[in-house]
């Protein structure tokens, strides 16, 4: 008997836990709120339990640590290992959050995080690797629901192995009372394989103006759909304030059939989509978001800050396991002229409570309107202020820069400190024999530079303070310094792009493939320099020698858009280049200008969007334009190259008002010449460094209102060389708007990360011939010069190396 009572009690809690493997979503989640009801004062994040639901089935629960944002439009995030090796499914969300304290939730799966800490700022980015968007929550949202036998699959060999959350914090004026925030979500996670697996295709537009005052204004997102057939079952709109309705659509054959049509303003809420829709090879994804920029002073641009705007439509979709893809982006506009044809639904706003926009928001809009517009007009008066005053740029002769042992000099920035920081090569050089016709490194075997390649100057006597960068490059290119003092340089040989904290050994970030050129979103050849955004934190690289593109990277790596092209016949057209050698980002007016080499001109984009503003082009360029500065408050600094044969343009260095384009100065030294000058860099008190490649020094050239010595004078300029010792570093004022100097950019604001920019660009290849613009190395032997810069070239002459 007592044998039987026990087989009976065997069966019973198999049976028991059977039917706990085989639990609803809503008997889960209600038996998680049972058990975690108790803790509710508590952040159940602290201790991130995971809690059974069976034999197949586990509850995770990710939330914030117990955080107490201090500034408004804080983005945090914190990650949470898979607690198990084996493959997962996500069938269920739970949010945890409030409007009153949080704006949005993003939750991310990646490898690996951008952090170890408990939680950081998301600025520093949110995975290392690829991450894909598993759940978005704003305002109130309910659960999502999954359809069954679909789920999100984790872990395993191809599933990410950590939960990543990304909380955005708003207004905190609710935090007054210091009380910690513990919002996020939690998962229902099952081992039972999904026959259909979930992902999440995100369509955002990126380059959308609202005018102010304007009542209407259309952002249109459209991408042909080129993958295995994907069945939408939900859907989500986000914007901020001006956003009056977003709508989603499938066109097929010219039909367009509605995904999901919803007022921002409502809680932003995966919405299940009401018909089924299914998408197939060569439909066309399309959206609008439809803004009023009634009310606004100022344009109003995309970004991530509560006083930009975002046009985001998200999608959760299902496809066959075996042809899953987990995440799809879609941010382009492949067919202005479809939304002609585009439903009259998409055009006419969803009416909703207006007393509840304010609470919904959190934010404060007039507040940071009105900042943003005394900024711009501060920084417009700084800049005349700067543009009144008569000064010229002379060589400052008591500088020791001539005795410097360095190889080619190739890159110059100043850090946060306004020391000095030169780039150059040691030993190794740019010649004929470096590269084949494919842009192949063809001197591996002399290993990489044994000497340290990066130099820290004090500005005003060459003395060495510090130095880094031994056996790191083979062929060293562009330097410049974020605004956390962090260098950025690029290799030419290695075809990479290189973030070095100042203290560390090893690389903090790398892009590109070592010693591997190519012209997709993974390669580079020949970088030749960096400019990192400091209001966003955004990377863009000019590339190079053999591809004719800028390309925009976010904060952590991860590649967002690209723009340009090679140069046709006959007069370049705005967006080509031959050779985009140098970068100058001017944070005062968002743009980005580039020293377009062999073109001879200056180009200028604007940052977020890549959209083309103006050139700079003077017949005192001549040829070539290597290199460009830019100082806050209206400065543009520049150098070219040497003239071709029969030509007269001296090569020098020039000072240029921003705004106008107009040369305001030019100089050159007077006791040994230009060879290649190859950068060029300033601080806001007119002091200018620029490198010589071919000379390998340094000149230093100061404005004569601050010169206490004046000697010689070549042509109304005065001019010295690097040679004495003193203490004093270089004097900077340090009120401007944007901040001081950092690189060749500038200081900024920092407003949080903004939304990733992104615009079309389609290239054959790279197929520029080896030769052409090089940094080679000067020939002793015969005392001419080995680039064919300096040959006598058939026309069209083929550019110099650098």
């Amino acid at each position: 008997m007592a044998g039987l009572v026990n087989n009976l009690i065997i069966l019973f809690l198999v049976f028991q836990n059977i039917c706990l493997g085989f639990r609803s979503p809503l008997s889960v989640f209600k038996r998680y709120k049972d058990t975690t009801r108790s803790l509710s004062s508590e952040c159940l994040g602290s201790n991130r339990p995971v809690i059974s639901l069976g034999l197949s089935d586990f509850a995770l629960d990710i939330r914030m640590p117990g955080v107490t944002p201090k500034q408004s439009d804080t983005y945090l995030c914190m990650s949470v290992p898979l607690p198990v090796d084996d493959e997962a499914y996500v069938v269920d969300f739970k949010p945890h959050a409030s409007m009153d304290t949080v704006h949005h939730m993003l939750l991310f799966g990646c490898n690996e995080p951008s952090s170890t800490e408990n939680y950081w700022d998301c600025d520093e980015g949110t995975c290392k690797d690829k991450s894909n968007i598993l759940y978005a929550w704003a305002r109130n949202a309910p659960p999502t629901r999954l359809p069954k036998g679909v789920g999100f699959r984790v872990g395993g060999e191809t599933g990410g192995r950590f939960f990543v959350l990304q909380v955005h914090y708003g207004d905190v004026s609710a935090f007054r009372d210091k009380h910690k925030d513990c919002s996020g979500v939690t998962l229902h996670l099952t081992h039972q394989k999904q026959p259909l697996i979930a992902g999440m295709y995100l369509m955002m537009s990126v380059n959308t103006v609202i005018p102010p005052g304007e009542k209407v204004v259309d952002a249109d997102i459209a991408c042909h759909y080129k993958r295995f057939p994907m069945h939408l079952f939900a859907y989500r709109v986000h914007t901020h304030r001006l956003g009056k309705v977003v709508s989603g659509y499938r066109v097929r054959n010219g039909q367009w059939t509605l995904i999901g049509r919803q007022s921002p303003q409502l809680p932003q809420a995966f919405y299940p989509v009401e018909y089924p829709v299914d998408v197939s090879y060569d439909d066309i994804l399309a959206a609008r978001c439809v803004f009023s920029g009634e009310g606004r002073t100022t344009e109003t641009h995309i970004g991530g800050t509560a006083n930009d705007e975002m046009c985001n439509f998200y999608i959760m979709y299902y496809m066959e396991a075996k042809h899953a893809v987990s995440y799809m982006t879609c941010t382009q506009n492949a067919n202005p002229e479809m939304f002609r044809n585009i439903p009259q639904e998409a055009n006419i706003p969803i009416p909703f409570k207006s007393d509840s926009l304010k609470m919904t928001h959190g934010h404060h809009e007039e507040t940071k309107d009105t900042d943003k517009s005394s900024l711009l007009q501060q920084a417009k008066k700084e800049e005349e202020e700067i543009l009144d005053q008569d000064f010229h740029i002379e060589e400052a002769v008591e500088w020791p820069g001539l005795d410097l042992k360095l190889g080619q000099v190739s890159g110059l920035a100043l850090d946060p400190e306004n020391n000095l920081v030169i780039f150059h090569r040691g030993d190794h050089v740019w010649d004929e024999n470096s590269f084949d016709s494919k842009f192949v490194y063809q001197q591996r075997v002399l290993g990489p530079i044994e000497q340290n390649t990066i130099l820290v100057l004090n500005p005003s006597n060459a003395k060495l303070l510090h130095s880094m960068g031994k056996s790191l490059f083979y062929l060293p290119h562009g330097l410049s310094i974020d605004k956390n003092g962090d260098y950025w340089v690029t290799d030419v040989a290695l075809h990479q792009v290189f973030k070095l904290g100042a203290d560390n050994k090893e690389p903090l970030l790398i892009l590109g493939v070592a010693l591997q050129p190519g012209s997709d979103k993974n390669h580079f050849c020949q970088p030749t320099d960096v400019a990192v955004d400091p209001i966003t934190g955004s990377i863009y690289v000019s590339d190079g020698y053999c591809n004719s593109r800028i390309i925009q990277f976010s904060p952590n790596g991860l590649y967002l858009m690209q723009w340009g092209e090679d140069t046709s016949s006959g007069r370049a057209r705005p967006g080509q280049f031959h050779i985009p050698h140098s970068l100058a980002l001017i944070p005062d007016f968002s743009q980005l200008c580039v020293a377009d080499r062999e073109n001879g001109r200056i180009q200028c984009f604007r940052l977020e969007t890549g959209e083309f503003i103006r050139e700079i082009k003077h017949k005192s360029f001549g040829r070539a334009l290597f290199a460009v500065s830019y100082v806050p408050g209206g400065l543009l600094f520049a150098v070219n190259g040497m003239p071709y044969p029969g030509e007269a343009e001296p090569v020098q260095g020039f000072v240029m008002n921003f705004s106008t384009g107009e040369i305001i100065d030019t100089f050159i030294p007077l006791r040994k010449s230009f060879e290649m000058p190859h950068d060029v860099v300033a601080s806001e008190d007119k002091t200018v460094f620029i490198g010589d490649v071919h000379a390998r020094t340094v000149w230093k050239f100061a404005s004569t209102e601050k010169m206490e010595h004046r000697s010689v004078k070549k042509a109304g300029i005065e001019v010295q060389e690097m040679k004495a010792d003193g203490e004093n570093k270089l004097d900077s004022s340090s009120g401007r708007i944007l901040g001081r100097l950092r690189g060749k950019g500038g200081g900024g604001l920092n407003l949080g990360n903004f939304f990733a920019s992104h615009k079309g660009y389609s290239r054959k290849g790279f197929d520029r011939l080896s030769t052409e613009g090089s940094d080679q190395e000067k020939d002793e032997d015969d005392g001419t010069d080995s680039e064919e810069e300096c040959s006598a070239p058939p026309p069209p002459p083929a550019p110099s190396s650098s």
